[in-house]
């Protein structure tokens, strides 16, 4: 029998440790006795994994199976160790290496994948210290595929809005309400109130603590969880009687990930990017019309912020403070346009400041004249289509301003 352990360079790199002081935790030796051992399972039995010793010491690894399940434990556990030293030792300039690994650990085996037939294990990734998996379940049941799906896409659009209170409910990875406040229970408040219906449910994240009054207006609805930093006594009570509610306790979620990059599974494959980065409002963008007052900047910024996170095509609908109608996924930009002026128009009457933000451009000027007939004056978008002139000329004429960015959000 062979037991072993690496240096624990993943713990060096979450103490923040750099350089060639990092360096030294590289472990030479212990990878290849283990590998050399693992390689001989026919005969010997190799143990990486504390986790596994009262296992062993049992008798539940006996046999030529059980050796062999504890080998291939350690070449995906020397395969996870190297990924991680090759992620830290790589130039942050190099964005195509032309071979990459990634190493991951369990967190929970779930009870199935997005549907009943299909099977899903939860994993974090190596050497990310802050994540879902550092968020604490303090009520309910453990978390579904789903669930934490949406509560990414929730955590993703909420760390938008570092500045004040928030509060973003999610349905099906989509935004479907985004609010911010002066406190947190108005910023639940009016996230509620973006659209009544279709957070029901659904997934609410909130970047401050949650006292009674935010509870008592999140008590009033069926929700799958709740993930916040914290929870007041009072809340706990309130939401407490909500026995199926999975409440979650993540005091870093607004910490964002250092060098992130998204990964996306294809046929064969897969796709690697940096994560995208949404600007807030920039001298540098086109005003064509009216200049902004700051009130107008505030809502255009908002509804930008809220248009990144929807599926393409995307348009978002808001005010200063909350978004009004959202349209998203659709195959044709002024479909997505229609979608959220009939949200709009469904749950809210006339609002000041109302503006809306596209994630790309305007292909022709017919999304120009609904929004016209609808009577928003303020548009927000990327730019950048070959019929420009033609959408600016439908503009003026119809007296709708708009701020072209020049930089689009697709999210498929």
């Amino acid at each position: 029998m062979v037991i072993g352990n690496l240096y624990p360079f993943e713990e060096a790199v979450f103490k923040g440790v750099q350089g060639q002081d990092l360096v030294e935790y590289i472990d030479i030796g212990g990878p290849s006795f283990l590998r050399a051992a693992a390689k001989s399972f026919e005969r010997l039995t190799t143990v990486v994994d504390p986790e596994d010793y009262v296992g062993v010491l049992e008798g539940q690894f006996e046999g030529l199976e059980g050796r062999k399940n504890l080998a291939a434990k350690v070449f995906a556990h020397t395969a996870s160790y190297d990924s991680l030293i090759a992620e830290k030792l790589l130039s942050k300039e190099s964005h195509s290496p032309k071979q990459v690994s990634f190493g991951g650990h369990v967190v929970d085996a779930l009870r199935y994948g997005e549907n009943p037939q299909q099977k899903a294990t939860w994993y974090r990734s190596v050497g990310k210290s802050n994540g879902l998996h550092k968020a604490q379940i303090i009520q309910g049941k453990p978390l579904s595929y789903n669930n934490l799906l949406d509560l990414d896409a929730a955590v993703q659009t909420l760390r938008e809005f570092q500045e004040t209170p928030a509060c973003v409910s999610v349905k099906h990875l989509n935004p479907c309400g985004v609010a911010t406040g002066t406190t947190v229970e108005s910023a639940v408040k009016l996230s509620l109130k973006a659209d009544p219906v279709s957070v029901f449910g659904g997934i609410i994240a909130m970047n401050r603590a949650v006292n009674k009054s935010a509870a008592e207006h999140l008590s009033q609805l069926f929700l799958e969880c709740i993930v916040a930093p914290d929870f007041d006594a009072e809340a706990l009570t309130i939401l407490g009687a909500k026995k199926n509610l999975r409440l979650l306790k993540w005091e870093d979620l607004m910490q964002k990930q250092e060098e992130s990059s998204l990964i996306r599974s294809i046929d064969g494959g897969f796709l690697v990017q940096t994560a995208d980065e949404v600007d807030s409002w920039s001298e540098q963008w086109q005003v064509i019309g009216e200049e902004p007052d700051e009130e107008t900047r505030r809502a255009l910024t908002l509804a930008w912020r809220v248009c990144a996170h929807l599926k393409s095509n995307a348009i978002a609908i808001a005010n200063t403070a909350y978004s009004l109608g959202l349209g998203m996924g659709q195959v044709n930009r002024v479909d997505a346009v229609e979608q959220a002026i009939i949200r709009m128009n469904k749950h809210h009457s006339s609002e000041e400041n109302t503006v809306l933000a596209s994630d790309a451009f305007f292909p022709f000027a017919d999304s120009i004249e609904r929004i016209s007939q609808a009577g928003i004056r303020w548009v927000i978008q990327p730019g950048g289509s070959m019929r420009d002139d033609e959408v600016i000329t439908a503009c003026k004429e119809l007296g709708v301003n708009m701020v072209l960015t020049g930089k689009r959000h697709f999210q498929h």
